[in-house]
């Protein structure tokens, strides 16, 4: 069973900066695709960034130019460093895996909470 662990997030004030971190703990399947959503209370959540392991990086729009997603380079870990937060940003960060066989795997989730 695939677990995934992700750490970082915190309280910050609008304009500072967190790296998020996340790991997927099963060493014996690669996974093709590691990406971040963010959910709200009551809302589903939405995509933030992936990487892939084709060196593919992709971003949502609301995140361009501020976050940049790392890693996934064979090993099952990804970072993301956010820079610039604003209080919209808060929200639970949510780590997900894919593996070759289109099987995804989720974190629990970690806390953002940025002030203004």
């Amino acid at each position: 069973q695939v677990q995934i662990q992700e750490s970082g997030g915190g309280l910050v004030r609008s304009g500072e900066s967190l790296r998020l971190s996340c790991e997927a703990s099963d060493s014996e399947h690669v996974m093709v695709h590691m990406a971040w959503y963010r959910q709200w209370p009551g809302v589903q959540r939405s995509f933030v960034a992936r990487a892939s392991l084709d060196g593919r990086k992709q971003y949502a729009g609301s995140v361009e130019g501020r976050f940049t997603i790392s890693g996934n380079n064979g090993d099952n870990r990804i970072s993301l460093q956010m820079d610039n937060l604003r209080p919209e940003d808060t929200a639970v960060y949510i780590c997900e895996a894919e593996d070759y066989n289109g099987e995804s795997f989720w974190g629990r989730g970690t806390q953002v909470t940025v002030s203004s």
